[in-house]
């Protein structure tokens, strides 16, 4: 979706992921939408990340790196996700509601990365440009963009990339293969926030 799309649909898109959310806390239930009521560019595959923040602090987030489900479904599903199925985090509750700040980021197609060694493709890194997809075996793990304002440096970036894979942060194999992909932000107000 290009970026002058995100601007005109951007308002739109955080009222479905903020209905999902007060809808999940009033019934329990994924809200259910017709693809016919919104723009057609919603109906478009797109892969999304929904993060929340509640008083500035990481409430929850989820999303997927494959474009599998139309835009509006996937912000509608991540958008439940974060607010209910993320592991590190107690389901929400109706009174954090009002404080939530929510962000949503759009995904470009993944794309390899081909390198002979860490440090090669640490050098090869763009700081906040490059969202980083680590994947060793069954093992997985990625930082969007937002996360390089916390870790400044590609050293720092995929050592706690990692970490979040379940891998020591000195760890290193041939065999481990790495995607970047790039990032359209729809933040909620004027801050952004770093996210995992």
């Amino acid at each position: 979706m290009p970026l002058s799309l995100i601007k005109t649909h951007a308002q739109q898109l955080l009222c479905l992921a903020r209905d999902a959310i007060s809808y999940g806390l009033k019934t329990g239930n994924k809200l259910q939408i017709n693809l016919h009521d919104y723009p057609v560019e919603f109906a478009q595959p797109r892969a999304t990340f929904v993060t929340l923040h509640c008083h500035q602090e990481l409430r929850g987030c989820i999303g997927r790196l494959q474009a599998t489900r139309p835009l509006a479904l996937d912000v509608v599903e991540n958008a439940y996700a974060a607010a209910f199925c993320d592991r590190r985090f107690p389901p929400l509750e109706e009174h954090e509601f009002n404080d939530l700040d929510l962000h949503i980021s759009l995904l470009s197609s993944p794309e390899k990365i081909d390198f002979v060694s860490e440090q090669d493709l640490i050098n090869q890194l763009r700081p906040h440009i490059d969202g980083l997809i680590l994947e060793l075996g069954s093992r997985q793990a990625t930082f969007l963009p937002s996360v390089w304002e916390s870790l400044a440096n590609g050293q720092e970036f995929l050592q706690h990339l990692k970490l979040k894979a379940g891998l020591d942060m000195d760890f290193w194999s041939d065999n481990i293969c790495a995607y970047r992909y790039s990032v359209e932000s729809i933040p909620n107000s004027g801050e952004e926030h770093g996210t995992e």
